[in-house]
């Protein structure tokens, strides 16, 4: 929508105006939509009825209009009453038939776009829909020539009637039959792409495929028609045949054509060498490198189907999901004219003129692009912000200065009554349900409505941060629910950690069907902070084992090595497998960090360093964007960040490495950071009792027996005691004994302050006490618990020892 700005001396001319015609008042266009919304259910019930009781209202409907209203006495069956028998006579069977119910279909779709809501492109849907009523209307016409005497209606109509007898006269029924044929093409082509491309697969040429089988003839020919890598044909001797060069249709024919010429009798190949120079071609054989795996064939047996196991599982429907987004009010012609108004008279005060102003309507936003006048300082109106939100009395307002790729400056303005997108209306877009993407996550809309998804495997690893409230939960649930209704249960598995032990406890009844967790785990959502860090060591381990699996196939990443082992070109028995994507969700990073610290941080850089070819993908949030949590090593391992609201402009640029997260207005209103591209994203929105009733319907279905087992990890603090050896011990043990009872506290770091050793050697004194007992087991960054409280017990215990 663009606006033109007027000259200040306009003032009084434009108050003048500013009253708008009755007509294109928004209530009367709500009252008139309604109103054609009634009509077209009035003339439906009108059809129906006249087909069932049109029979005996026909000797009624032969009357004149005004004796057919005007007498009270005349009763017709017709459930529209006299006026819906009438009606229906003239449009159907005076009309075009059958057809005519496309008439009502109009209606509707008009009755909504005066409301405002666009179900179909209005123009195309008009012009198709009577093209459509007419060639429907001539074909009834020609198949039903004549009524039966018993009959009452025309099912062409009198129309369809009329012009097939007038066409079958001009070019005979032969001809009339090949009309109708080439129109209902011609109609299906230009409507329908998917027709114009099966239609285009049904004539296409085999041109190429029967000159190769003249050429060669047997197994040989079908071998090469099939692969279409090969480019020589090779007879029983060894000599080249033919040679393809796959450069185009032209191409290809003068190859073929060649190849026949090579291929002819001895007696004339000779002749042809006398009249010139014979030409020696020498073949290079490359010798095909010999892999580990590639030697075994699965040739007769179909291709792997991993979802074979669970065949009968069914994805969540639609339906599981509320359209909240029903009844949202749209933003008024009045506000968006109030919003420019402001805007220029703002610019105006501080001697700034614009020469164009256009708005984009989004879910929760408007954008109101601006072209300064030549020789105005863009960072002039990028310091406005704070008098701009003061003039429209809004918060949130956002200054893009200028437009990556526009030209233009953007300034980003609340709705007065933003708009709810619901998850419903985002899973059930074309670009969702038509997307290719190995992860596709559908996550909202963007300033410009349009539906905003992304492929989660090439991002790789997802950053959320946020403050307390402001959806990030809601998020987490979107991007879930997303990868739920798109992959099947043998295509993904999902690590959930949850320190806080409740966002994410809704999915553990997918255990069996989308979880994977450690051996001999009971919880499959996992809580304990040890656990955490046996998990993403596990995941380490399994990251490792992937990458081995991925050497021994010639495979660069797991998409590659899956392509193989479906097609069967991977030995299971040289401990090759199906790899399914393996989504790790931790909702409170802040909390791991306060507590293990660098034993958590590490495993999570390894896997998010190395972890993107063997098909492992990170989602970690945090409602602390602070320095501390979001450390440098996380930041340059995740580019792709989400920030909802947060309170300072430090916590933004601590997410974004830019300003602006600070200026959103909360309640799933995010930006979201991929490279060097900013969007601002409108999240969806999926409510608990939808999210219960997803993972319901997957948990009542058939499932594996047991979650995805990932490789079993024993932590050092497992390991290490059994390991240490107390007939070696360190001539420093028993003064650091007698250190840590006399403290009651066994830290590692005391051990090497108090006798000035390195910080390997104080770690390997108190893997010793652990092991004598003196200490309990490592507890993350808190002090280890001393188990012996006296110094008599603990002298009585180096006896012992010595």
């Amino acid at each position: 929508m663009a606006f033109k700005v007027k000259k200040p001396g306009s003032s009084k001319t434009k108050k003048k105006k500013s009253t708008q015609p009755f007509f294109r008042n928004e209530k009367f266009r709500f009252i008139l939509g309604i109103f054609v919304l009634l009509i077209s259910a009035y003339l439906l019930i009108a059809f129906v009825s006249y087909l069932f009781y049109g029979a005996a209202d026909q000797s009624k409907l032969d009357l004149p209009w005004k004796e057919l209203v005007l007498k009270s006495d005349i009763q017709v069956e017709n459930k529209a009453g006299k006026t819906g028998a009438f009606l229906s006579e003239h449009i159907m069977n005076r009309g075009f038939g059958i057809a005519s119910f496309l008439f009502i279909y109009l209606l509707v779709v008009t009755g909504f776009k005066i409301l405002g809501r666009n179900l179909v492109k209005f123009r195309r849907a008009l012009v198709f829909s009577l093209l459509l009523m007419l060639w429907i209307s001539v074909s009834l016409g020609f198949i039903f020539p004549k009524t039966n005497s018993a009959s009452f209606i025309y099912p062409g109509g009198q129309y369809g009637f009329v012009l097939s007898n007038w066409l079958s006269s001009l070019v005979g029924k032969a001809g009339v039959v090949i009309l109708l044929f080439i129109s209902i093409l011609s109609i299906l082509v230009i409507r329908f792409e998917k027709a114009y491309v099966l239609f285009k697969n049904l004539f296409r040429r085999k041109e190429k495929t029967e000159a190769v089988k003249n050429i060669v003839s047997g197994e040989q020919a079908e071998q090469l028609v099939s692969d279409d890598s090969i480019s020589k044909v090779i007879d029983e001797e060894n000599n080249i045949r033919a040679i393809f060069e796959p450069n185009g249709e032209e191409d290809d024919q003068m190859e073929i054509k060649r190849a026949e010429d090579e291929i002819q009798p001895e007696n004339q190949k000779n002749g042809n060498e006398e009249d010139g120079e014979e030409l020696e071609l020498t073949v290079h054989q490359i010798k095909e490198e010999e892999g580990v795996d590639e030697d075994f064939s699965g040739d007769g047996m179909e291709d792997y189907d991993p979802t074979l196991e669970l065949s009968k599982y069914k994805f969540p429907t639609l339906e599981m999901l509320e359209d909240h987004s029903s009844g949202n009010a749209e933003v008024s012609n009045e506000e968006l004219i109030a919003n420019k108004n402001k805007i220029v008279e703002t610019l105006r005060h501080y001697k700034i003129e614009i020469t164009k102003i256009r708005a984009t309507i989004g879910p929760t936003i408007t954008l109101y692009e601006i072209v300064p006048a030549p020789g105005i300082r863009i960072a002039k109106i990028k310091n406005l912000e704070d008098d701009i939100a003061l003039s429209l009395a809004a918060l949130g307002i956002r200054i893009i200065a200028p437009i990556p790729g526009r030209g233009t400056i953007g300034i980003e303005v609340p709705n007065q009554n933003p708009e709810i997108v619901s998850m419903r209306s985002i899973l059930s877009s074309r670009k969702f349900q038509e997307s290719t993407a190995d992860l596709p996550i559908a996550l909202g809309k963007t300033i410009s409505n349009e539906t905003y998804i992304f492929d989660l495997a090439k991002m790789p690893h997802i950053l959320v941060a946020g403050a307390t409230g402001q959806g990030k939960s809601v998020g987490i649930n979107v991007i879930i629910a997303s990868l739920l209704y798109k992959k099947h249960p043998s295509q993904l598995k999902f690590v959930f950690i949850d320190p806080k032990k409740v966002e994410l406890n809704l999915y553990s009844v997918l255990e069996k069907h989308y979880l994977a967790k450690l051996p001999n785990e009971e919880d499959a959502v996992i809580t304990d902070i040890q656990k955490v860090k046996y998990t993403l060591n596990s995941l380490n381990v399994e990251m490792d084992q992937r990458y081995d699996l991925l050497k021994k196939a010639h495979a660069r990443n797991v998409k590659e090595y899956n392509k193989k082992f479906i097609s069967r070109r991977l030995n299971p028995e040289k401990g090759h497998r199906f790899m399914p994507y393996i989504v790790v969700v931790i909702d409170e990073f802040a909390d791991l960090i306060m507590t293990a610290g660098k034993e958590i941080e590490l495993p999570i850089a390894r896997i998010a360093q190395l972890a993107r070819a063997v098909g492992i993908h990170m989602i970690i949030a945090t409602q602390r964007p602070s320095t501390n949590i979001i450390t440098g090593v996380i930041k340059a391992n995740f580019p792709a960040r989400i920030a909802f609201k947060v309170a300072s402009m430090i916590d933004s640029r601590t997410i974004l490495d830019t300003p602006g997260a600070n200026q959103l207005i909360g309640k799933g209103d995010m930006l979201i950071s991929s490279g060097s591209n900013m969007t601002r994203v409108q999240c969806a929105f999926i409510d608990t009792p939808e999210v219960e009733q997803i993972c319901s319907y997957i948990s009542e279905q058939q499932g594996y027996p047991s979650a995805f087992m990932l490789p079993e990890y024993v932590g050092d603090e497992e390991a290490g005691p059994g390991e240490v050896d107390l007939n070696n011990r360190d001539e420093l043990f028993d003064d650091a004994a007698r250190v840590v009872v006399m403290n009651q506290m066994g830290s590692t770091s005391m051990i090497q302050r108090k006798f000035s050793i390195g910080y390997n050697r104080a770690g390997r004194i108190m893997d010793q006490l652990e092991a004598a007992g003196v200490v309990g087991p490592s507890e993350g960054s808190k002090a280890r618990q001393v188990l012996i409280q006296d110094e008599y017990s603990l002298e009585q215990l180096l006896k012992s020892f010595n």
